[in-house]
């Protein structure tokens, strides 16, 4: 087996906002291997500044991975467990390498344009005014489930927007999800949750910081709007410690992004122990390539939830690799029609 990876810096359309500052580009790599006349390529999602595996040495492992590529996925991923987008990129590449179409991973309805999942319109943080155009066109889009990132302007005016929407929807016609992205100060997060319910909305991710364990659980424990971790599951690797921080905080919702959770596996196994403790979850992919949330779909769809999930379109950037994907009435769909950009294989 030929095992390589290469660098590719996704390009903002716009530049986006979260309250970690504005985005302009995405740095992403794709691992490819090669085995007689297949090729399967998977793609390492890192966020930095937000990965766990956000280090210097990072290139160093990947060329580590794909040097010792013969040891097989499941040594290589128990051997990266500190590293979750380089198990991400690994399990797609050996699943791609192994499938008759190296863009099919997981062969369903989904694949075959027959069914959609549900997804929700993100709303990016920015001016009022941008913000805004963003909320009219995901609802004209036929989004039934749309997504704020709050904590970028003024909360107030975060608020009017809010009720912008409330003003023409109701919670039975829009669902809204707010994404603070841990931008709310402890002291005052409950204030701010309670302004929030008025609203009637699904929930809140990540209200303060994580590894606020104490101050997190007393939240989740007497909230009056269901909180979902998000980045709080970052970085948590091992199975027993999984358990404990759900233990402790007891959150109503649990977000799963592969890519920085260690791929399908880590996904899965916060999965199981969410069900177990009758704790509810929905997948969201993390601003990768259209490599990246070809395979986080395919997956997602297998698992059947009925919930709106997040995952990305696609659209944000002015170089994605051309694919089939496409939304079309707040769904994504796989479109049989639509082509691959190959050369991406040989890239």
């Amino acid at each position: 087996m030929i095992a390589r990876y290469k660098r590719h810096n996704l390009i903002f359309k716009r530049p986006s906002g979260t309250s970690r500052g504005i985005l302009t580009e995405k740095e992403t790599w794709y691992i490819i291997l090669e085995e007689g006349n297949k090729i399967g390529i998977g793609e390492c999602g890192i966020l930095r500044s937000l990965s766990f595996d956000d280090r210097p040495d990072y290139e160093e492992k990947l060329k580590w991975t794909v040097e010792n590529i013969d040891l097989g996925l499941e040594q290589l991923w128990e051997a990266l467990r500190d590293w979750p987008s380089i198990q991400f990129g690994l399990e797609q590449a050996f699943l791609s390498l192994e499938s008759d179409n190296p863009f099919i991973l997981f062969p369903s309805n989904f694949t075959n344009s027959k069914d959609a999942i549900t997804i929700n319109g993100l709303v990016w943080m920015g001016e009022e005014a941008f913000m805004k155009e963003q909320i009219d066109e995901k609802l004209k889009d036929g989004y039934k489930c749309v997504k704020l990132k709050i904590g970028a302007i003024n909360f107030e005016r975060e608020i009017a927007l809010l009720q912008y929407i409330r003003k023409y929807f109701s919670s039975e016609q829009i669902e809204l999800r707010v994404d603070a992205n841990g931008g709310f100060k402890p002291e005052e997060a409950k204030a701010k949750l309670e302004e929030l319910s008025k609203l009637r909305l699904h929930s809140i991710e990540q209200p303060i910081k994580q590894h606020q364990i104490s101050e997190m659980a007393a939240l989740c424990r007497d909230t009056p709007l269901p909180i979902a971790l998000d980045e709080e599951l970052i970085g948590i690797t091992k199975l027993d410690e999984k358990a404990k921080l759900l233990d402790q905080i007891k959150p109503q919702y649990i977000i799963l992004k592969p890519s920085l959770i260690g791929g399908f596996k880590g996904s899965l196994e916060w999965i199981e122990l969410a069900n177990q403790r009758n704790i509810n979850w929905w997948i969201t992919s993390a601003l990768e390539s259209n490599i990246g949330l070809n395979a986080i779909a395919q997956w997602t769809y297998t698992l059947q939830s009925d919930m709106p999930q997040g995952l990305g379109t696609g659209a944000l950037y002015t170089n994605n690799i051309d694919s089939p994907l496409l939304v079309k009435n707040g769904a994504l769909w796989y479109d049989n029609r639509g082509v691959w950009d190959e050369s991406i294989l040989t890239y």
